[in-house]
């Protein structure tokens, strides 16, 4: 059976193991904690695209067999530094990726040592808080290109009927200058121009619109650098021409702000 695809918004540093952060993070919850059941099965490990993991001269995989963490915010409690998601990984899915990317001719390296970040183990805690199935990440490409980072997605569409759940971890609105009521407008204008974009026919008509997401509306105010972006276009590239569905919107995120989450298949 084939395993949809997804683009979540993975939140703000560790907010899951903070209790005064509960009630501002339900809705983002309730929506990352219902992707299980609506799977066609469980998955027999999740390939975690985080924007937190920027890389140059191709992409690399996490290779570990049993990876740490890496707890890349700052300014948080003490205690959110002790956090351990002990999912394990999988050298042979890192090697599997490996293998689909360099027959489509895009470098990419193993990294044996990398442990996960924060846009990779809060989401995965969130939905699978067991910490059972096996995680491995793969980085982007510092270009930030969305093209490429398209083609990168096809590439990895065999791993959807070989039982592995690919989630692109990012944030629809990433200005951390603006959240709260600063961000209210521009995030809704560019979440607007978002849903639209993503509502393409085919991957190419997808491809299309992303291609010129810095037209969109309030774009470079939503986005003054694109890293969180960029596992939405990887998503997209691997859901071929299944269609987008957003199971995942609020208008009064961190404060005001619009923000959205998608299925693809």
């Amino acid at each position: 059976m084939r395993q949809p695809v997804y683009f979540i918004c993975h939140g703000g540093g560790p907010w899951p193991w903070m209790p005064e952060m509960t009630a501002s993070y339900a809705v983002l919850t309730q929506a990352l904690q219902a992707i299980p059941a609506t799977l066609p099965q469980p998955p027999d490990a999740i390939l975690m695209i985080s924007a937190h993991w920027i890389t140059r001269n191709g992409v690399q995989v996490g290779s570990h067999p049993q990876p740490g963490m890496l707890y890349d915010y700052y300014g948080f409690p003490s205690q959110t530094y002790d956090i351990h998601y002990p999912a394990p990984g999988s050298p042979q899915v890192a090697g599997r990726v490996r293998s689909l990317l360099t027959d489509h001719h895009i470098d990419i390296a193993e990294d044996p040592d990398r442990g996960f970040d924060h846009g990779a183990f809060v989401p995965a805690y969130v939905m699978y808080p067991q910490a059972r199935i096996p995680m491995v990440q793969l980085s982007i490409n510092a270009g930030f290109g969305p093209a490429w980072h398209h083609a990168l997605g096809a590439a990895l569409q065999p791993l959807r009927d070989e039982n592995i759940l690919i989630v692109g971890s990012g944030l629809s609105f990433h200005n951390l200058r603006l959240f709260g009521p600063a961000g209210r407008q521009p995030s809704a204008l560019f979440d607007a121009w978002l849903h639209e974009a993503l509502g393409g026919a085919s991957a190419a008509d997808r491809l299309s619109r992303l291609e010129h997401w810095a037209q969109a509306p309030a774009a470079r105010i939503a986005h003054p650098m694109e890293d969180h972006l960029v596992p939405l276009f990887v998503a997209s590239g691997a859901a071929g021409d299944e269609p987008a569905n957003r199971f995942h919107h609020e208008t009064q995120a961190a404060g005001g702000l619009t923000i959205s989450s998608y299925r693809f298949g």
